[in-house]
């Protein structure tokens, strides 16, 4: 792509309502979760794990919106905004994380059954097929229900290559993969079909005639063709997995306590939502919020990147 077509997408992605809009907001959010410990330093956050004697009232029940607590406090005397404004940090990090994991799988399975064909193309697909049929929460909730701290044995019984052994147990980096094993497979149809009409050009027929290697085709000419689909992909899938993110942190395994999650912050706000409805309405906007940006970005750039949506 030259660089007088980089700058009309440029212009074109600048000018489009929906790329604007998504972006202010995604902006908005990583500015948050980015400066939230700056903010804590100067006094402007309060610490979103720390419990405050003057948290709960007389009768130990969370405290409503106040000059001290701009947005109430949970049931243990927490500040609400500061644990929603941190738990902008673990969800988009799991989320975009979680995203990264999904696409490399995704990208490299769908090329390969695209370029190559024959039976592989057919078992690949079927397996990616198979896993499509479950859905992901439930082969998310699958896989974490194995992280209980379990040590995974990766060598012979009886050998002492006690460096092979993996501990199972959940965090950040646990989460993001379980997420990025579950999301791949609704990639990977997409990118195939994009692989299967590419290689299929002129300019890969000339190219494949003059000696080029399989390698020099797919990473030299197909993936920068298929590179606007893959984007607009990973931008969509973001939305998903920060959603799969809260909705295992609602059941519970998510990211362990005392971590702030959205998901976790629902669950423990839900007993005392006629009372104090703020523990569930402001992580639940925190959520809606960020699945918007991303959809809305991940439309925008379809339209940008889109030859026909352009003409």
């Amino acid at each position: 792509m030259s660089a007088s077509e980089s700058q009309g997408l440029l212009g074109a992605a600048l000018r489009n309502r929906l790329v604007l809009t998504g972006g202010c907001l995604l902006v908005l959010l990583i500015l948050a979760a980015l400066t939230a410990p700056l903010w804590v330093k100067a006094g402007l956050l309060r610490d979103p794990i720390q419990q405050f004697p003057n948290g709960l009232d007389e009768a130990g029940m969370p405290l409503r919106a106040s000059r001290e607590f701009i947005a109430g406090t949970d049931y243990l005397g927490r500040d609400v905004f500061s644990r929603v404004v941190f738990g902008t940090r673990v969800s988009l990090t799991v989320g975009v994380a979680g995203m990264l994991t999904a696409t490399l799988i995704g990208v490299v399975v769908g090329v390969i059954a695209g370029f190559h064909g024959g039976k592989l193309d057919l078992l690949l697909m079927r397996f990616t097929e198979m896993n499509m049929t479950l859905p992901a929460i439930l082969l998310a909730v699958a896989f974490a229900g194995v992280m209980d701290g379990r040590v995974l044995h990766l060598h012979p019984t009886g050998l002492p290559w006690h460096w092979l052994d993996v501990k199972l147990q959940r965090g950040m980096v646990s989460l993001f993969v379980i997420i990025g094993l579950v999301c791949w497979p609704g990639m990977v149809r997409v990118i195939r079909a994009q692989v299967l009409s590419v290689k299929e050009r002129e300019f890969i027929l000339a190219s494949r005639a003059l000696g080029a290697s399989d390698a020099r085709l797919i990473f030299g000419h197909i993936l920068p063709n298929i590179l606007p689909t893959i984007l607009v992909m990973a931008v969509m899938l973001t939305a998903s997995t920060i959603l799969l993110e809260a909705g295992l942190g609602y059941l519970g395994i998510g990211v362990p306590a005392p971590a702030p999650t959205w998901g976790s912050m629902i669950t423990d706000g839900q007993p005392y939502f006629i009372t104090a409805p703020h523990l569930v309405i402001l992580p639940g906007t925190a959520i809606v919020l960020t699945v918007l940006a991303f959809n809305l970005l991940g439309q925008g750039l379809q339209e940008v990147l889109d030859p026909k949506r352009r003409e």
